[in-house]
């Protein structure tokens, strides 16, 4: 049974001398705002084109005492982090501290030739005359787009910690959402979580941990914890869907698997969720665009899942979204990074900015008059490392200047330098800063994680129609016509390269399952075309959907319909009366109202890895049987945005010209067998014990196939203080069963769960009236209630 979490230092402040032309910060700053600083004449250390004034006299003693045996404390393997941190950062120079909160390119600044912007060649070599142009003898924070080979990481870090005075090691850093580089490539995340498997979830988050371990990279940025809460937004594929407690099942899960018991091992890495918070609902549908949201829409909403992933997953770093929420940018937003992530929830890892989003404050928000103003405010308020917002002679001078000029308390400075400090200690990059060579070899694509890909697949597939059961075909069937511009190529989504993988596209996949049926390919270029290969057929399977350059990142849809040409290839192959399969490979909802009126079947497949063609041909001739649910509600029309389960109850759906009814509701999918709920009971705790709700069912497969159904809890207080949606998902369980076998399901709803944000600002379990609903989806209709007495 695959369930949900419902049980389920001060140092003399160094002086700086007048930079290289070029490199102030302070171009821009109206003068008003320019702090006159009284200078020393300063000793000069050059380093990296621009000018740092170190400590020389304290640099030149730890230098002898670092030679003469390496027995500082913070050297030392056994003791305390928290002690060996406080001893590091009292020799630290400011200089040295700033550097720890900087990114740097590895593709670009230190090897010998790279593939692309991000990738150095796999035959590439580590350049030392380079890296000391760059970095000096500074040390640095972390190493970004490089995707190295172990042999490669080793050679940088080697000379990192060599080239610096104290040893300090750097931090790789890369992405790794749904697969690492060219390692094994998994569902997009909206397909993973359409397993309602967070065994799957984790296990995934492992195998990435450990791929990308292997090759000496530290941390991966992932997993994505936005809820998508509108579709017209082009990075839902990167999300676990529009609900915050399946996501915060999810993306829990995903952490404990990247993390594991211990960062300090061969096969952990940091995972950093993101975009915190509330990315995820940007006006308009656009990446980055403002969020428009109260403070209980997003403590009840949008932080839950991070919550879960912080408290009880216990992340390393989370990364500080693009965006503003009611004109507060999130990199200038201390109610958030601090009261809320730090204090609140005890997080003791790092804030990396994302991408640019420190430099927004300056370019795009207008809330920093200088990138000086910019690179302090986003310390001040609670980041703890840019992410190429600025030159690093700009980034790094800033905040020198502004610890000087006292405009950044040097308590917030070292606030910054302790969590990344903290997240190298916890690696065990000081004490075993090398990766195995040998490593990779095991680990990389192995067997165990390929075979996790394409069981990830198959969990993901979800039947949305199924009229007059046409599915699963025959496999006796003779003649297969395979239509589409997603039939021959296998789809990823953003964060994958298309060559990497398996790459079975849907055509390979069946033919591979049927190799004495004839089975005929037309890309639907040509509409005419397609329509005569059609009618050749006993039945068609349209593969249509979006691709790469219309679905992630940056691309964000005003219409949601099928894309160019597919609705027209789409209804002229519906007109040869031929038996139709709608075969959907997409990163987000999309509008196919026709579709759903007149194609008999359709298989909602999302992107579903290096396998997907494999798992997709399964699913259509009965070898799997479809188990995904929908994690996202599907609109009839864009008009209806934005349309998710758990709306209020004052929401009005009712439109002119439509009901206002989505196409398909979250939680829905269907199956090759039925199911049937009964016996629901639930069983309140005494007044005032704070136990537990105990809501069990019975759910029975009726048909006369094996099959996965996933049994979904959801709740609400009949009458609160505050508005609280129609209904919410509290529990659920991915359970199989076979033909005419009953399971009783039990979930153990904490009593934390039914809380509000209540007009007072405090989360409170009301006393009163409750109803629960058990189902296949958020349309479930066996209810009860109880009354809870806190």
């Amino acid at each position: 049974m695959k369930g949900s979490g419902t049980r389920f230092r001060l140092e003399p402040v160094p002086l700086r001398p007048k930079r290289l032309s070029g490199h102030s910060p302070s171009v821009g700053m109206p003068s008003a705002r320019r702090p006159r600083v009284l200078r020393c004449s300063p000793v000069l250390v050059p380093v990296l084109g621009f000018l740092f004034m170190g400590a020389p006299n304290q640099v030149s003693s730890q230098r002898v005492s670092t030679a003469s045996g390496g027995k500082a404390l913070y050297r030392q393997a056994g003791a305390p982090v928290e002690q060996r941190i406080d001893d590091l950062m009292g020799r630290m120079t400011l200089a040295e501290k700033v550097r720890q909160l900087d990114m740097y390119s590895g593709a670009k600044d230190l090897m010998s030739r790279r593939l692309d912007p991000t990738h150095a060649a796999p035959d590439a070599v580590f350049l030392p005359d380079k890296a000391r142009r760059v970095l000096g003898d500074l040390g640095v924070g972390s190493v970004h787009d490089l995707y190295p080979t172990p042999e490669q990481a080793n050679a940088i870090q080697k000379w990192v910690t060599a080239h610096n005075r104290l040893g300090i090691p750097a931090l790789f850093i890369e992405e790794g959402l749904h697969g690492y580089n060219t390692g094994t490539v998994f569902p997009a995340p909206i397909g993973l979580a359409a397993t309602w498997d967070p065994g799957i979830a984790q296990r995934t988050g492992a195998a990435i941990a450990a791929e990308t371990r292997s090759t000496g990279v530290d941390m991966i940025l992932a997993p994505v914890l936005d809820l998508a809460r509108d579709p017209r937004w082009g990075r839902v594929e990167e999300d676990f869907g529009e609900d915050p407690y399946l996501t915060g099942q999810m993306g829990l899960a995903y952490v404990r698997g990247a993390q594991g018991e211990s960062l300090a091992s061969d096969h952990t890495v940091v995972a950093e969720p993101k975009h915190f918070a509330g990315h995820g609902s940007p006006e308009g549908g656009t990446n980055t665009s403002p969020v428009h949201m109260g403070e209980r829409e997003l403590r009840t909403m949008m932080l839950p899942p991070f919550a879960e992933a912080i408290r009880e997953g216990h992340a390393m770093a989370v990364m500080a979204a693009y965006h503003e929420i009611d004109g507060i940018p999130i990199t200038d937003d201390p109610f958030l990074l601090k009261t809320i992530l730090r204090r609140e929830w005890g997080f003791q890892g790092f804030v990396l900015s994302d991408l640019g989003a420190i430099e927004r404050l300056y370019s795009a928000h207008h809330v920093a008059a200088s990138p000086q103003d910019a690179a302090c405010m986003a310390i001040r308020s609670g980041v703890d490392m840019q992410f190429y917002d600025f030159d690093h002679a700009v980034f790094q001078n800033a905040l020198i200047d502004c610890v000087q000029n006292h405009t950044l308390p040097l308590a917030d400075l070292d606030r910054a330098v302790r969590s990344v400090l903290r997240v190298k200690f916890e690696l065990g990059l000081f004490d075993h800063p090398f990766v195995d060579p040998t490593l990779r070899a095991k680990v990389y694509r192995s067997p165990r994680h390929l075979a996790l890909s394409l069981e990830s697949a198959r969990e993901s597939m979800t039947l949305v129609k199924n009229d007059g059961q046409l599915l699963p075909l025959s496999k006796s069937t003779r003649q297969i016509a395979v239509i589409g511009p997603n039939a021959a190529v296998a789809r990823y989504g953003d964060y994958e390269d298309e060559k990497n993988g398996e790459r079975i596209s849907i055509l390979e996949g069946i033919r591979d399952l049927l190799p004495t049926s004839t089975v005929i390919f037309d890309p639907g270029t040509n509409i005419p075309a397609a329509v005569e290969t059609a009618a050749r057929a006993d039945v068609v399977i349209l593969a249509l959907g979006e691709h790469q350059g219309i679905s992630g990142e940056g691309f964000d849809r005003s219409c949601l319909d099928l894309p160019g040409n597919q609705e027209l290839l789409l209804e002229a192959v519906v007109g040869t009366g031929k038996p139709v399969v709608l075969v959907l490979e997409n990163g987000r909802p999309l509008t196919i109202d026709w579709a759903e009126q007149h194609v008999p079947a359709i298989l909602e497949a999302w992107y579903p890895g290096e396998f997907g063609g494999k798992a997709v041909a399964e699913t259509l001739f009965g070898d799997n049987n479809p188990g995904g649910r929908l994690t996202i509600t599907f609109p009839r029309s864009v008009g209806q945005l934005p349309d998710f389960y758990n709306a209020d109850p004052s929401r009005v759906w009712k439109y002119v010209d439509s009901s206002g009814e989505p196409l398909f509701p979250f939680g829905f999918g269907l199956s090759y067998t039925t199911f049937r709920y009964d016996r629901l009971a639930v069983q309140t705790p005494a007044p005032g014990s704070h136990g537990d709700i105990r809501v069990s069912v019975d759910v029975t497969n009726t048909g006369d196939r094996a099959g996965d159904e996933v049994a979904q809890l959801y709740a609400r207080e009949d009458v609160s203080s505050v508005e609280a949606p129609e209904r919410a998902l509290k529990g659920f369980s991915r359970i199989p069963l076979q033909p005419g076998e009953t399971r009783t399901v039990t979930f153990l709803v904490p009593q934390r769960q039914l809380a509000v944000w209540n007009a007072e600002k405090k989360w409170v379990v009301e006393a009163g009236r409750y109803t629960v609903w058990v189902g296949g989806s958020s349309r479930a209709r066996l209810s009860a209630e109880f009354n809870l007495e806190p």
